[in-house]
């Protein structure tokens, strides 16, 4: 009897570190294929990037504003905010939830858009939100994108208390 009991013990733990780890690997590729990517497009004002993360039938909800747009009105407010405005700005992610099985994912977290980084007229901006993603044809894409800054209730310290995008073990 003991011998059985360790055996299923044993599997139990095998199967468990199986699952995790191809979860790992599906966020080092939404990591890569995502939010690395969603940085560069915030960076170079790159709304064609930007375009290409978010899947043709993204549902986009703005939650401050209680907006609900398609991929198109949401990627041509970016295309012409960026086209007459040369903004220096970044944006990092920190993420409190992160559920990943097969093609399709969900992650929440806190977002902060730094505009004018390293410079005297520095200023954050902190929201939280929610993706869902699908996996088409071996790429991540972002399929539903809501944010909100909770009443502007969202701050610095809710950023550092989230975790890190390469924290893989909290997920």
């Amino acid at each position: 009897m003991k011998i059985i009991s360790t055996f299923i013990i044993t599997v139990f733990i095998f199967l468990g570190n199986i699952t995790h780890a191809q979860n790992t690997e599906d966020l080092k590729a939404i990591n890569s294929q995502i939010w690395s990517n969603f940085t560069k497009a915030f960076e170079a004002l790159d709304y064609e990037l930007f375009g290409s993360l978010h899947n043709e039938n993204l549902v986009r909800i703005g939650g401050d504003s209680k907006t609900i747009r398609g991929k198109s009105n949401y990627i041509l407010g970016y295309r012409e905010r960026w086209e007459k405005d040369s903004i220096n700005q970044t944006i990092s992610f920190r993420f409190l939830e992160r559920i990943c099985k097969n093609d399709k994912a969900s992650e929440r977290g806190i977002y902060k858009l730094t505009i004018n980084p390293n410079s005297e007229n520095e200023g954050s901006h902190y929201g939280k939100f929610h993706v869902i993603l699908e996996k088409e044809k071996g790429v991540w894409e972002i399929l539903v994108d809501y944010d909100s800054t909770e009443n502007k209730t969202v701050n610095e310290d809710s950023y550092s208390n989230a975790f890190a995008l390469d924290d893989f073990d909290k997920f």
